[in-house]
């Protein structure tokens, strides 16, 4: 049996800044971006990969969340504690002076860890923190 990951989800506050971010600064494919009413829903990935997506999509937006629980949601994902997602590269440093170049949030710079990875990390325009390894 052969199970991939197809699909991660995170949410954007901000469409545009987003499908900057993903598109033009990490060099993201846009597979598809669908709107509905004012919300967008953005499916991206990297080149090559086509197997592999990320949905950037609005948050909260399921039936049944109160006033209450989107404006903690909407905190949560602020501060990059609502969700992540590590990302993988064969040259950290290169992509880090890219990433910090385009003027995206540094979480951490790149360093060696103890558990035996390099890595850095990012918050991407809405605040999800983006870890980001080195390929061995």
């Amino acid at each position: 049996m052969d199970i991939t990951i197809h699909y991660a989800f995170l949410p954007h506050t901000d469409a545009e800044a987003a499908l900057g971010f993903y598109r033009d600064t990490l060099g993201f494919e846009v597979r598809q971006d669908v709107g509905y009413e004012d919300m967008r829903w953005i499916t991206v990935g990297p080149p090559g990969q086509p197997g592999t997506s990320i949905v950037l999509h609005p948050p909260a937006t399921d039936p049944g969340v109160t006033e209450d629980e989107r404006r903690t949601i909407l905190e949560l994902i602020a501060k990059g504690s609502y969700t992540a997602v590590t990302l993988a590269t064969d040259d950290l440093d290169g992509l880090f002076e890219r990433l910090a170049a385009a003027g995206a949030e540094v979480v951490q710079e790149p360093i060696d860890q103890d558990y035996g990875v390099r890595d850095c990390a990012f918050r991407d325009p809405a605040g999800n923190l983006l870890r980001i390894n080195q390929r061995a």
